[in-house]
């Protein structure tokens, strides 16, 4: 089902293209291995779901059956668990903030940021620092490519003598190699991949052959064990290309998946796909558990910090309004004691009077932040009695 509404770069740089053409203030569109996720501001939720529909192989019917829409304080509740580590298949994985800030910064390359989702990505990225520096919710190793290199450890007691075929060089395929070459330092690792000047990028750093993607049959014949993570849209391995006669273990990183499920009857092959690797690294996840509650006491700081913003920034206008009679009462009665008195300090009294008139707004301003639920009550009242027009909140 995910693999059906996961999004490519391209399809990425389309959605957004089309969004910006078409009017959409501000957007993020947010796609990995286990996630799409579109963020972003419209009339109605389906508005942003035909955008997803249309650049994906889903459908709509598929989407109402097995999606989920969140829409404002759920909406932004959801990002910061997203970037906190806390709504990751594998919890405490980090890697997300990372694919987080990819794709601000692609919205934000397409003029699809404004000042609501900046400070919104910002405060969540704060909130996954704090996390990440002072708990130990990602403890230990628990990433996918982690589970994959020590199911490979735990097939194998000579994985030095075993042949490695890693298909497909990008992050995950290039985070699997190192792991691989961290843990196995002696192991045989051969690249492949359809642009060979990817594979060459990572040979330039570790100890592994590079093959051309035309090899591919051979090489997997040659090989014992074989970890696809080539993220393509249909399967890049299959039955006939795998030798019938010899033991192989094969794991699937790619979503979609990218090896035909025909392979798994084949004999003496076991395949893995990235869901049974996620129930190799319980142990890890345990501890890890054990910091969820610190965890969710941070995220929901800054979440309550930014939430404050909002209705701040909401009140803005009411609160520029009443500072604005104040002034107007402030200059009436200025002018009128000057007339009164002889030698009347304009200078001092100005000073003294505008800071009065700082406090007042100050306490104004903090008595809407204690009561948020009856803000709209007390604005309204202030209005009345200073005889002040409501402000109209401007659509963003």
């Amino acid at each position: 089902m995910r693999g059906r509404f996961s999004l490519t770069k391209e399809s990425q740089q389309a959605l957004l293209d089309e969004m910006k053409r078409d009017g959409v203030a501000s957007a993020l569109v947010l796609s990995t291995c286990n996630r799409t996720e579109i963020y972003g501001f419209a009339a109605h939720p389906y508005v942003l779901v035909k955008y997803l529909c249309q650049y994906s192989n889903g459908s709509l019917e598929l989407f109402e059956r097995v999606a989920h829409i969140a829409k404002g304080r759920e909406a932004i509740h959801h990002l910061f668990r997203v970037g906190s580590g806390l709504d990751s298949q594998i919890l405490g994985d980090f890697e997300i903030i990372g694919q987080l800030k990819g794709s601000f910064r692609l919205s934000k390359s397409k003029d699809l940021v404004d000042a609501f989702l900046e400070r919104l990505v910002n405060t969540v990225i704060q909130a996954s620092k704090r996390i990440k520096n002072e708990t130990r919710l990602s403890s230990g190793s628990a990433s996918l490519a982690f589970a994959a290199t020590r199911h490979i450890l735990q097939c194998f007691d000579d994985c030095q003598a075993k042949r490695i075929l890693l298909f497909g060089t990008g992050k995950i395929g290039s985070h699997t190699c190192e792991n691989l070459l961290k843990h196995v330092p002696q192991a045989a690792v051969t690249l492949i991949n359809r642009t060979r000047q990817s594979a060459e990028a990572i040979a330039a750093h570790h100890p592994v052959e590079v093959e051309d993607y035309a090899d591919l049959d051979a090489a997997l014949a040659q090989s014992d064990v074989v970890v696809v993570a080539t993220g393509a849209r249909e399967p890049t391995v299959s039955a006939d290309q795998l030798p019938a006669d010899k033991p192989l273990l094969i794991l699937d990183l790619s979503m979609p998946r990218n090896v035909a499920p025909e392979v798994a009857q084949l004999p003496n092959l076991r395949l893995l796909h990235i869901d049974q690797l996620s129930d190799e690294i319980d142990k890890t996840l345990a501890e890890r558990k054990s910091q969820v509650p610190l965890a969710e006491r941070i995220q929901a700081h800054f979440e309550a910090e930014f939430v404050s913003w909002i209705q701040i920034r909401k009140w803005a206008p009411a609160i520029a309004s009443f500072k604005d009679k104040l002034a107007e009462i402030q200059a009436a009665e200025l002018a009128f004691q000057s007339k009164k008195a002889e030698n009347f300090d304009w200078a001092q009294a100005d000073l003294v009077s505008s800071r009065l008139i700082d406090k007042i707004t100050a306490q104004y301003a903090n008595h809407l932040k204690r009561a948020p639920l009856d803000s709209d009550d007390s604005i309204a009242l202030f209005n009345a009695v200073f005889g002040l027009e409501p402000v109209e909140e401007k659509p963003r």
